[in-house]
């Protein structure tokens, strides 16, 4: 046992869990990279403790600063946790509607907690711009900008994609993640390809994301919204632009429906929104890839933070969206299908 001196030192080292109702059904096995497990309760702590860590060493963030920051929640609430573990404070600046869960997390982390209406990036009232804004005009704050500071990157360049290598032995075939910042995809893809060239490297992207199309036409564009709740983006970002991909799908939000349901109750795993479109994405990998496969994607954060959403019966219903939909069986069958979800190879 190992004994900490903050909660910042906790971050990283997590572990990788074998979900065998999936492993059984595809022929393949499917792991779950636990992030959950970090002390912020997601991956997004990794990239908050590296650019804080990397702000402190050139300077830019010094004693007696504030940290501020524009998210969707996840990283707001690992930048809360670095920020009091090493000595700073946090101003969060959300857009409003994420889930109730995210928003106590913060103010329950110390963080002062902005709420700004949703609109589109182009407004200056998007919560990056305000972020961005509060940074540039108050000198006593950092902007944390984790779209484009490359130590997100880094932190899974050097950190989650050499633990994955190490945990699997060398025998990973494919990586299957969604994109935020694109700092996970992007660090992981890269290094595991410097390790083995032959690793597929999946994107999965949601309704109301335009990554699918950029990669497809070279153009960002969404059609249809999703309940996933920082996942996707409508831009081309520098952590993105780091990215080694092979191929990326596009999947619904009936998918994680049916997926959270089935290994809620074959494996006892509850997993968040982007964690149920993570592990969809594995499926459809595995779909595609056939048996004897390792495939590994990411518990991105908690399931507990997407209760009012993706566990919420009514909620789902006023989005038309059926918990008895189908079953995993058929999704899998669906996904095998040449008629299934469309995909890319890159």
């Amino acid at each position: 046992m190992t004994v900490y001196q903050n909660q910042a030192e906790q971050i990283g080292n997590t572990d990788l869990l074998k979900i065998e109702s999936l492993s059984r059904l595809t022929g393949s096995d499917i792991y779950i990279k636990c992030e959950h497990q970090n002390p912020g309760g997601s991956i997004k702590d990794r990239a908050a403790l590296r650019m804080v860590q990397d702000a402190m060493a050139s300077g830019e963030l010094k004693p007696g600063m504030s940290i501020v920051e524009g998210t969707a929640g996840n990283t707001g609430i690992g930048l809360a946790l670095v920020a009091k573990a090493l000595g700073f404070d946090m101003l969060t600046v959300m857009p409003s509607g994420q889930t109730p869960e995210k928003e106590r997390m913060i103010q329950l982390h110390g963080a002062q907690l902005k709420l700004v209406a949703p609109c589109p990036f182009k407004d200056p009232a998007h919560f990056y711009h305000t972020a961005k804004r509060i940074g540039q005009e108050n000198e006593d704050y950092w902007w944390a900008n984790q779209f484009e500071n490359l130590s997100n990157f880094s932190a899974h360049y050097e950190g989650t994609g050499p633990e994955i290598w190490r945990q699997t032995d060398g025998k990973i075939s494919a990586l299957v993640s969604v994109c935020g910042t694109g700092g996970t995809i992007a660090g992981c893809s890269a290094y595991l390809k410097t390790q083995n060239s032959n690793i597929k490297n999946w994107l999965v992207d949601p309704d109301g994301s335009g990554i699918f199309n950029y990669l497809k036409h070279g153009e960002y564009k969404s059609s249809g919204s999703s309940f996933t709740e920082g996942i996707g983006i409508m831009r081309l970002v520098e952590n993105f632009k780091q990215a080694k991909l092979d191929h990326a799908v596009n999947l619904p939000d009936q998918d994680l429906v049916t997926l959270s349901r089935f290994v809620r109750d074959n494996d006892g795993i509850v997993l968040g929104s982007s964690s149920a479109l993570n592990v969809s994405g594995a499926i459809f990998a595995a779909a595609k890839m056939g048996p004897g496969n390792c495939i590994v994607t990411f518990s991105c954060d908690a399931g507990e933070r997407s209760f009012s959403k993706l566990y919420n019966e009514a909620y789902l219903t006023d989005r038309e969206i059926d918990i008895n939909f189908r079953s995993m069986e058929e999704m899998y069958q669906a996904y095998e299908s040449e008629n299934g979800p469309e995909y890319l190879t890159l």
